[in-house]
């Protein structure tokens, strides 16, 4: 093998089989269960908690080029994201191009 092509192999590997196998056992467990079963609701808030949690962090500790845009401007984009989800029928893509939107406007004026 060409020391080129390593890296790239030592990737999937590592990083990617691990990871899929897991994923398609879930696929496999899941492929029974209610939408409504109470596992199916335990793990999608457990997902929603970790989500969070991360976002939260990133917000309060912005890592690079985040670190420049003043924490009220990070919140505002937060708000604003939110209040498009919800204002228009609960859409996720909505909140967050409204939300990205409210940062990216707010990183170019605190840049001035």
């Amino acid at each position: 093998m060409t020391s080129e092509l390593w890296p790239y192999v030592a990737l999937v590997l590592a990083g990617f089989l691990p990871n899929e196998i897991w994923r398609l056992m879930g696929v496999g467990l899941a492929r029974g269960l209610a939408e409504t079963s109470e596992i199916v609701v335990w793990v999608r808030a457990v997902a929603t908690a970790i989500l969070a949690g991360v976002i939260a962090k990133i917000i309060v500790i912005p890592p690079g080029a985040l670190a420049g845009v003043p924490l009220a401007l990070r919140l505002a984009a937060i708000a604003a994201g939110f209040a498009g989800f919800l204002a228009i029928r609960r859409s996720v893509f909505a909140g967050i191009v409204i939300g990205e939107a409210v940062l990216i406007g707010a990183a170019v004026l605190a840049a001035r």
